[in-house]
Formats: C-alpha cells, sequence, structure tokens
C-alpha cells in the first residue's frame, strides 16, 4: 500500500505539496551565486549548494554530514557565542562573523558569513542558514629591502666631492659630463632634504655612504 494513501486527501495534498516545494527550493539553491548552506544547529552541514562547495573544490555531497567548523576559521570565536544562544531561545536574527578560509590553490581568502537561525514552525528546533560573501585574497608579499640613500655612482661622486675635486675633475673620473654630476649632487640634494655641496658631504658620512675612516674619502664598502 503506499504510505500516501493513508490518512485524508488534504493531509496527501499537503505532503505532496511540501515535496514539491523542497524540490524547488533545492533548484534553486543549486542555480544561486551565492555560496549558502543549511547546517544543524550544531554547524553539521546538512546541504550545500555547488557554489558554496567550489570555494573548497568540493561536491555539494562532500560538505554534507561535515562541521560547518572545518571550512570556516572565524576571526573571533567570541562572535559565535550569540548564535548558540540565539539557537538556544529560538531568536531569529542575522548573525555576521568575519571568517577566513583556505581554497585548493593555497591563496587564503577571506570574508563574512551571515548565520540566520531558521526552522519550518515556532516550535520546531532551528537549523543555521549560512550566506558566505567573499570579500577577497590575502596574498603573501615578501618585505622588500630598503632602498640604499645612495647609488654606487652617487656614493663615488659623494667621495670625490668630499675630496675637494672640482665638478669637472669629479666628471672625468665617473665617466660623466658636468651636467651629470650636477644632476646626481641635485638629486641627492632634493632627496636628502640639504643644500650645498658642503651638506651634502656631511649627510653622505651620517647616513654611513661615505667611510668615516677612509682616506682619501670613499665610500663605505658593502656589508
Amino acid at each position: 500500500m503506499d504510505p500516501e494513501s493513508c490518512g485524508p486527501p488534504h493531509a496527501v495534498d499537503w505532503r505532496r505539496e511540501a515535496i514539491t516545494w523542497r524540490n524547488r527550493m533545492i533548484l534553486l539553491l543549486d542555480h544561486l551565486p551565492t555560496p549558502i548552506a543549511l547546517c544543524e544547529a550544531d554547524g553539521g552541514i546538512l546541504l550545500a549548494n555547488p557554489a558554496m562547495a567550489a570555494e573548497w573544490g568540493l561536491l555539494p555531497g562532500q560538505m554534507r554530514g561535515r562541521n560547518a567548523l572545518d571550512f570556516f576559521r572565524p576571526r573571533a570565536k567570541a562572535r559565535l557565542h550569540p548564535i548558540a544562544e540565539a539557537v538556544r531561545l529560538h531568536r531569529r536574527s542575522r548573525y555576521p562573523v568575519e571568517v577566513s578560509w583556505t581554497p585548493p590553490s593555497g591563496v587564503e581568502r577571506y570574508g563574512e558569513v551571515d548565520v540566520t537561525p531558521v526552522s519550518d514552525t515556532a516550535d520546531a528546533p532551528p537549523a543555521l542558514m549560512l550566506v558566505l560573501r567573499v570579500r577577497g585574497e590575502r596574498v603573501e608579499t615578501s618585505p622588500e629591502e630598503p632602498a640604499p640613500p645612495a647609488s654606487e655612482i652617487e656614493a663615488r661622486i659623494l667621495a670625490l666631492a668630499a675630496g675637494g675635486d672640482t665638478t669637472a675633475r669629479i666628471a672625468k673620473a665617473v665617466g660623466l659630463t658636468v651636467d651629470g654630476v650636477n644632476y646626481h649632487l641635485a638629486q641627492l640634494a632634493r632627496r636628502w632634504n640639504v643644500r650645498g655641496r658642503t651638506a651634502l658631504v656631511a649627510r653622505a658620512y651620517a647616513l654611513g655612504v661615505l667611510d668615516p675612516e677612509a682616506w682619501p674619502p670613499a665610500p663605505t664598502e658593502p656589508a
């Protein structure tokens, strides 16, 4: 005997309608680009749509039965406490939680999960609907080494200037024109915010560009 044939006709129609609407909702979730999952009150995943599963390179069925915290790392675990209290008291508020996770690419992603307690009726135990908003990726960058206070050619020009050479003699020694030497000196003066050749030389010693123990003046040897 068909179980649906038992009971009043209106009860059979109600069950059929409920199944129809359930199937429609699952179909809708499958086509939504927004990552969505439905969890038990303790975080066990009941249903995840393809957009949610794709964040970890999984199929929706591979997420079912696992805990949501297996996938997400909350930025502040204290944000989970109000959710547990809402489930206990059958509240129906929305609770945003900042999270991060690691997809198959290995590049950490971050975003926000809206956690909303939901249930079929007011007396039924609530489930949790998770809606994920992806914010971006955290790309690790290696710290750049600080730029030296003077280039090699600038250090040579400063050493010759400290020894009292004229601009023409400096130009001949380093293989530049007089205008080229003046250009480098002007760039240094602007960068170090000083005026005049004497101040440039003093600043070069203060910055360690010139070796204070060398004579005639010479650039400091690289470490």
